[in-house]
């Protein structure tokens, strides 16, 4: 089932999550539900906070990246193919590497896109979606992709990486996501 979208400024994107329980009620349909929300909305990660749920839950899939290369991009990041995942109750334990710019956008923040720098690498502890515990070092664009999700079960959005100025200069587009004035091919929910 595809779930609506929460769009910026609901206060939910910026509260620190909390971790569940196996016992978690109607887990797997959950996870089942994100994956398809986030295929549906043309995604490559989703996280519970953005489907109104206040918990340790993301998924993601960077293969869709590597698919989507040209031939002559295939060796700029060194992850390949990708990683298709279900990250529960992650936790960082540490960030390695050379930070490096790369032009993130975001499903709850529609039609802005900014280059913000992240690790190379980063190890996390987390449970699969069989709550079985891993601990695990990310590369390249996967990691990427892990880290912008990550901050949204952390309350924070990638234009929190943006220097102050442009962030300003971003602000009326920003109130419009937050009004509703904003055009998508996918279903959103909007703050009050």
């Amino acid at each position: 089932m595809f779930l609506p979208i929460v769009a910026y400024g609901a206060p939910i994107l910026r509260k620190v999550c909390k971790d569940i329980p196996a016992d978690y009620p109607n887990l797997s349909k959950l996870i089942e539900d994100m994956w398809e929300t986030m295929y549906e909305s043309n995604g490559v990660g989703l996280a519970a906070p953005q489907i109104n749920k206040d918990i340790r839950l993301f998924v993601m899939d960077s293969i869709q990246i590597f698919e989507n290369l040209e031939e002559d991009e295939l060796d700029i990041y060194p992850d390949g193919p990708g990683l298709k995942q279900v990250f529960i109750n992650a936790h960082i334990d540490s960030l390695d590497g050379e930070e490096w710019a790369y032009n993130e956008g975001c499903l709850s923040i529609p039609k802005i896109r900014e280059d913000v720098f992240r690790a190379e690498s980063v190890t996390m502890t987390y449970l699969d979606e069989n709550f079985e515990s891993q601990t695990k070092t990310f590369n390249g664009i996967t990691a990427r992709v892990i880290l912008h999700e990550y901050d949204h079960i952390e309350g924070k959005l990638f234009i929190d990486y943006i220097k102050p100025l442009r962030k300003k200069l971003l602000q009326g587009k920003l109130n419009d996501i937050t009004k509703g004035k904003i055009k998508v091919d996918y279903k959103m929910i909007f703050p009050k």
